[in-house]
């Protein structure tokens, strides 16, 4: 008996096959309409059945799907007309009608119009770049997109253009000449005499050139865009709108997922994705090559690429597997990535590809003594919440609560009086795991909530009522602590069993995703020809905490708020198009270990120490420098003042302290950064105990321990509980 979606799936089928225009026949490896309808198709039956919200496919909908379309296909602003924009406008309440009726024209329109387009800038930029430029006039270009309207004509793109080009061979010749100002001082310190020195016209018109071949470039990548490209963009936005975590994978964007999630990918160890036509940074992966060079981190916009001292690529506008593909390499080999941070500065980022050092992406523990007081406390980092599924039941699998529970057994022989949970920077992880870790720290009860589409409510609890460690304990979290980060702290802080200190907000992700291959959802044999298809994404389930909040959105609220570098960046659910909002379910029944939140005394003693503390001075004013800069979007063209203004960057960059984005000091010499990167096994214990003892914000959850015990006696070997067996196990 044929089911109703089978059914269903029939008929449009016969409205797909019958009066099918010509042009859509085309021959093997081109594109296909037809393809293109059943994907539609099918992606409508796995929103309309599994996706959390139940949003209607309507206008409402479709209006937010086409201003995802439109930053998708002109984020930068840099080649529609206001005419193409208007001609699109009116695609703004009918995506929805294409998607349930499946007559798909928004895609090919959008394709089409920026094919044109492509052509005509490239052209405007070749004869902009014969003509050259005055590097000395007083005038800016503005950087914010969302200041910029699409040009009026072609007058107007031409202007915006030349302001374009103009800032890529200022930015270029000023490389050039801090480069060769570099091999002068080394020439100089060995006392011998640089050969070819350029003079500033030669290293002006190599700075013209170089930015002529990168646009070559860059305009035949844009024009080798495939109408297929263009679908798979306006799906991959369709699905966007429903939250940020539904996306639509093409089947390369498919397997780089499979090759990602295989831990096998060689490259920088960077989690990347395609915003408003940019690509960024979304997670540094604990052990990777950039994690351990230490410039690049969320939130950072990457502009260009460039393989070793070849010239870099710019990929602006450039599909996500475009820049992974320049990205990734091999092993021992370098790539050297333009950034643009979050506050607007420009940054060069040279990284040797390598693999992940496996050791680095596991549970950390260590003792720290506190030479005031001669007591010593316990560190534990968790980097993410892993877990080995395939191994799991044949007691070979390592994960994340295991190595929790190792590390407490250790530090509780070592007699410490208060313990430091590092939750900066975890993106999250297994949730079977943020369940157990939670129950190593409380006697038994539930941890957290997980709705579904229905409405129904599943309470995941800690059943097993042995506890590894009964003292004060602070969790340290950041914007970057993201999913099953958050609830971990937010059960810790419901049971009133941690002192949560760190940045204003967690990330404020609280949904669950699943994966669904698309190939799998063919109803028809006969339609294997159209294979693959790809997967989805799709959001299923969303967190909430034990106290009834959900985690998404909001996040979780640290007792303790302390400065922060990075205060004024916007990361987090919050500032992300089309999050899903926050909300409530009932509250489950647990008891709090005592009634009253941390004592306001604690609160009051922290906030006097940081006021007096220097280093969190200095963050304070480089957040507010930041913001500054984040703030001032129109950037000069004049080659003097961005010059000064590289210098000052230069200088300020050598003062910046440890931030909770990260931890310890970003390294300012690029000689030392390689060193770090050198360093064997035990030579990067030495300089990780290094970063802990210099790292402001452990040094402040040290004090809080302090405070937390002047209230209660330090808790015996007994109460901190006795080591479990090495072959303990929650499930």
């Amino acid at each position: 008996m044929c089911s109703p979606f089978r059914k269903c799936f029939l008929i449009a089928l016969l409205l797909i096959t019958t009066g099918l225009p010509a042009y859509a026949l085309q021959g093997p490896g081109e594109f296909d309409i037809n393809r293109a309808r059943l994907l539609s198709f099918i992606l409508r039956g796995q929103i309309n059945q599994n996706h959390y919200s139940q949003k209607p496919i309507d206008d409402e909908l479709s209006k937010a799907a086409y201003d995802l379309y439109l930053k998708q296909l002109d984020g930068q602003k840099r080649f529609l007309l206001k005419e193409d924009a208007d001609k699109l406008e009116v695609f703004s309440t009918r995506i929805d009608d294409e998607i349930n009726r499946g007559r798909l024209e928004l895609a090919a329109l959008g394709a089409r119009i920026m094919a044109l387009r492509v052509a005509q800038v490239r052209t405007i930029a070749n004869e902009l770049i014969d003509k050259g430029f005055d590097l000395s006039i007083d005038e800016s270009i503005e950087t914010d997109p969302e200041k910029l309207a699409f040009c009026k004509d072609e007058a107007e793109l031409r202007e915006r253009w030349r302001k374009i080009i103009k800032f890529q061979v200022l930015s270029r010749y000023l490389n050039l000449l801090e480069d060769q100002e570099g091999e002068q001082q080394a020439a100089a310190e060995k006392k011998e005499p640089l050969k070819n020195v350029k003079t500033v016209e030669q290293l002006r018109e190599e700075a013209r050139e170089k930015v002529r071949k990168s646009n070559i470039d860059f305009f035949d990548r844009m024009l080798k865009e495939t109408e297929q490209d263009h679908y798979d963009r306006y799906f991959n936005a369709v699905t966007r709108a429903f939250d940020p975590h539904t996306n639509y994978l093409p089947p390369q964007s498919k397997e780089d997922f499979d090759i990602s999630m295989s831990g096998s990918l060689e490259g920088i160890g960077a989690t990347l994705q395609e915003e408003d036509g940019y690509i960024k940074v979304v997670r540094i992966i604990p052990g990777s090559a950039a994690s351990r060079q230490g410039q690049l981190q969320a939130e950072d916009i990457i502009l260009a690429v460039a393989q070793g001292a070849d010239e870099p690529v710019d990929i602006t506008d450039s599909r996500l597997r475009d820049a992974v593909s320049l990205i990734r390499g091999k092993k021992g080999t370098e790539v050297r990535l333009t950034v643009k941070k979050p506050d607007g500065t420009r940054l060069i980022v040279p990284i040797i590809r390598d693999v992940v050092q496996i050791e680095e992406t596991f549970v950390k523990g260590t003792v720290l003594d506190d030479a005031g007081s001669g007591k010593k406390y316990g560190y534990i980092r968790i980097p993410s919440f892993y877990r080995d599924f395939k191994h799991s039941y044949d007691g070979e699998g390592r994960n994340s609560t295991d190595d929790v529970h190792r590390e407490l057994a250790t530090l509780s022989q070592a007699g410490i009086s208060g313990l430091v949970l590092d939750l900066r920077n975890n993106g999250g992880g297994a949730l079977t795991d943020a369940v157990s870790i939670t129950g190593l720290f409380i006697e038994k009860g539930p941890v957290v909530q997980v709705k579904n589409l229905n409405g129904r409510v599943q309470i995941l609890a800690d059943l097993d009522p042995q506890i590894d460690y009964r003292g004060p304990i602070v969790v340290l979290i950041n914007k970057f602590s993201a999913s099953a980060s958050e609830i971990l702290a937010g059960a810790l802080q419901d049971y009133n069993r941690a002192v949560i200190i760190g940045s204003e907000h967690t990330y404020g992700k609280g949904t669950v995703q699943t994966m669904a291959d698309l190939d799998s959802n063919l109803p028809f044999i006969n339609l294997d020809n159209y294979r693959p298809l790809g997967a989805m994404k799709i959001t299923t389930q969303k967190f909430y905490r034990i106290s009834g909040e959900s985690t998404q959105y909001r996040g979780v609220v640290p007792d303790i708020i302390l400065p922060d570098r990075l205060r004024h960046v916007e990361a987090g659910e919050q500032y992300v198009d089309y999050s899903l909002p926050w909300d409530t379910v009932d509250r489950t029944s647990y008891s709090r270990r005592s009634q009253s939140d941390p004592d306001a005394q604690l609160v009051s003693k922290s906030l006097a120490r940081v006021r007096a503390n220097q280093d969190y001075n200095d963050i304070f004013e480089e957040a507010e420098r930041a913001k500054v800069r984040r703030d001032r979007t129109l950037q000069s063209l004049n080659v003097e003042v961005v010059r000064k203004e590289r210098e000052e960057e230069k200088r300020l960059m050598t003062k910046k302290t440890g931030s909770l984005h990260g931890h310890g000091a970003m390294a300012a010499d690029e000689d030392e950064r390689e060193e770090k990167q050198n360093l064997s096994e035990k030579e990067r214990h030495q300089e990780w105990l290094k970063e802990l003892a210099e790292d402001p914000y452990i040094g402040e959850s040290l004090h809080v321990l302090q405070d937390m015990t002047l209230t209660a006696a330090p808790p015996s070997l007994a109460e901190q509980g006795a080591a479990k067996p090495s072959a303990y196990s929650r499930p």
